[in-house]
């Protein structure tokens, strides 16, 4: 990473900042408040308002369109999503392409704005009108004139519905010259009744209290005429806006088919070109020149440098600087294989590394893929998570980076898990040899191989204790990578004390802990003089943890030794999933032997069922935990994190072209 330091001559300055934009190569950073002491600090370009408005118009019509434009849904639209038009544009001025804005918006803003606004009134209205029948419908049977509801001279009429029509009976009963009507009618699991209340005007108080307590009274608008009249007329009213609606939306959605691509064009361009306007207030100034900052990767010092003089024909001044991590703060740019950029979220999930410090990406990567696939440990499951990869690749990858880039890294997560799993002899368990064998007694192995006298598939149920021993052997590789990358990273760093102690302390501690260990407790045949020089390799490692740690450094041993053990879970994740998909096995095969009539259909359903979950559950546990051997143990080895992404000044197109650009 450089960098940059640009001095331009005004006249030359927007050139050079589309220049910057079209290619990419650098990321422009805010002037500092110590060089704000020499200059003027710039502000926005006045046009960025200007541009800003007509985004938002814009924006508007999009959002109009889009969601009244027809779409794709379900596994359709992901399976084969629809892609908008990419439109070809000039490198118009700022002039021209406001002046554009400015006649497609008198064209269709007003056609558009006005048809939202009666959509609006009509779904309101219709809502009014469906509250408004509903509750019609309840005082239905009564043939009602509503507008007698509400009070005169003489009476007050209520109307409302309860669940207590017997306490509601009782109190309306005391009450002089009041009659009630009721209508039981079922809501759900609940019996309820329409209720219609009619009172002389004197006993209004009480009537009042009574419908306050007992029931919930309905809430109409002055209504003229029999129910039935006016159920009747709200419903005929109530069609006409709906077909008055679908005569605005199939307008909103010819708009849509016509317009839309051409509004998201318009939108990019200006967007584009605010993104210009604004960037300058990141810049400092004097009355002649403009001061801008950023970085640069140093494979393109060169390219930038030829680039920004020949755009501002040589009215400019380049100064490139090699950054210190502090106060610098450089951002990080991580370069990894086009086949391994899935693994960056896995990396940005915890931190990016700082400016300097080693990128684990590619490593941790790889390690994630083994143990994923070694909890996992099914060649069944591995089969269905390597087919969905490829199709993701293939069909749906070429319409999403994202996608594209967790497609191969499940690729490889499926061959390392069928692999396992065949070497585990698990394919579904031991749904093969259960279902499509001849077998009396012990089920027997989808293969039988002795390959330089280790014999496969390896049984991780019947001998858990082989692949503890692999998993270990998996876990001690990992931690001594750590190990290694931390000593490297500290010597990188110039921090030679910590290379010496903490770093490096753990590689006598191993060697010579591992002989003793092999010595007194697992019977190895080591001659006196090994055992010597592994005492001795012990205390050169305990000297210098405890040179670099202190007493305190005890306790690191014991926590290394817990990291290591952590390992363990490889064959704890990788009986579960056998284990499960065993039992389901066994379950599917009593049903079926249960009922032989329908057993082999009950069979297929419930292995297929019961298989889908369990590989959904194993593998949202195998990646879980196979995280968590990359976050805690092995980056605790080295790594610390806490970059900012290197993020260019970069154009970044997804509706439109330029003339003299061709879509890839």
């Amino acid at each position: 990473m450089k960098k940059v330091s640009i001095i331009v001559h005004k006249n030359n300055l927007e050139d050079v900042i589309k220049n910057l934009h079209e290619n990419g190569l650098m990321e422009i950073i805010n002037i500092s408040k110590d060089e704000q002491k020499n200059f003027e600090k710039a502000t926005t370009h006045p046009d960025s308002e200007t541009l800003v408005t007509y985004e938002l118009r814009l924006s508007r019509l999009i959002d109009i369109l889009k969601k009244i434009k027809p779409n794709k849904s379900g596994i359709k639209s992901f399976l084969n999503p629809e892609l908008p038009d990419i439109k070809t544009v000039s490198d118009n001025s700022i002039e021209d392409l406001l002046s554009y804005a400015e006649g497609l918006l008198e064209k269709i803003e007003k056609t558009i704005l006005i048809n939202e606004k009666k959509l609006n009134e009509y779904n309101e209205y219709i809502e009014t009108v469906k509250k408004d029948l509903e509750i019609i419908n309840y005082l239905k049977s009564f043939n009602l004139d509503l507008s007698y509801l509400g009070e005169s001279d003489f009476l007050i009429v209520k109307a409302g519905k309860t669940s207590d029509l017997e306490s509601l009976k009782s109190e309306i009963k005391n009450l002089k010259k009041t009659v009630i009507y009721s209508k039981q009618f079922v809501k759900g699991k609940e019996i309820e009744w329409s209720v219609l209340i009619a009172s002389h005007i004197s006993e209004k108080e009480k009537i009042e209290r009574i419908c306050k307590e007992k029931i919930n009274e309905f809430e109409l608008k002055k209504f003229d005429g029999k129910t039935v009249e006016i159920i009747k007329s709200l419903e005929t009213k109530k069609n006409e806006i709906l077909k008055e609606k679908k005569d605005i939306i199939k307008n909103l959605q010819k708009l849509a088919k016509n317009q839309l691509d051409e509004l998201l064009a318009l939108r990019e361009e200006i967007y584009l070109e605010r993104a210009r306007k604004e960037i300058s207030k990141n810049f400092g100034k004097t009355d002649m020149t403009y001061i801008i900052n950023g970085w640069t990767l140093e494979k393109d010092e060169k390219i930038l440098n030829e680039q920004l003089k020949d755009a501002s024909k040589n009215n400019v001044i380049i100064n490139f600087k090699k950054p210190s991590s502090n106060p610098d703060n450089p951002p990080t740019y991580v370069k990894t294989p086009s086949w391994a950029n899935g693994f960056k979220g896995l990396v940005e999930m915890f931190s990016l590394p700082k400016y300097g410090e080693i990128n684990p990406t590619l490593i941790m990567g790889i390690f994630f893929v083994i143990f994923f696939g070694f909890m996992l440990g099914d060649a069944g499951y591995g089969l269905i998570i390597l087919f969905l990869s490829i199709f993701g690749y293939l069909k749906i990858g070429k319409h999403s980076e994202v996608i594209h880039d967790w497609s191969i890294m499940g690729i490889f997560m499926g061959i390392v898990t069928t692999t396992v799993g065949l070497l585990t002899n698990s394919f579904f368990g031991d749904l093969i040899p259960r279902f499509f064998y001849d077998y009396s007694g012990e089920i027997p192995p989808l293969y039988n191989i002795n390959l330089f006298g280790i014999q496969l598939p390896a049984n991780p149920i019947k001998d858990p204790i082989s692949i503890l021993v692999i998993a270990l052997i998996f876990g001690l590789l990992h931690l001594n990578v750590g190990v290694i990358l931390g000593i490297i990273q500290a010597l990188k760093t110039k921090k030679y004390k910590e290379a010496l102690t903490i770093k490096s302390c753990w590689v006598p501690l191993q060697l010579g802990g591992g002989m003793l260990i092999g010595y007194f407790i697992l019977d190895f045949n080591l001659s006196q003089t090994f055992i010597y020089i592994a005492a001795i390799m012990v205390i050169i490692g305990i000297v210098q943890l405890f040179v670099s740690e202190g007493p305190i450094g005890f306790f690191g041993i014991t926590g290394y030794v817990g990291d290591w053990l952590s390992y363990a879970r490889l064959l704890a994740l990788g009986l579960a999933t056998a284990g499960m998909a065993l039992a389901f096995n066994v379950v599917a095969e009593l049903l079926g032997k249960m009922i032989p009539i329908i057993g082999i259909v009950i069979t297929i359903v419930l292995i297929v069922f019961a298989h889908l979950v369990n590989l959904g559950l194993q593998a949202l546990g195998a990646g879980i935990h196979s995280l968590r051997l990359q976050y805690v143990e092995f980056f605790n080895r080295f790594y610390e994190g806490g970059g900012h992404k290197f993020t260019p000044f970069k154009i970044k197109r997804k509706y439109t072209k330029l003339e003299k650009e061709k879509i890839d």
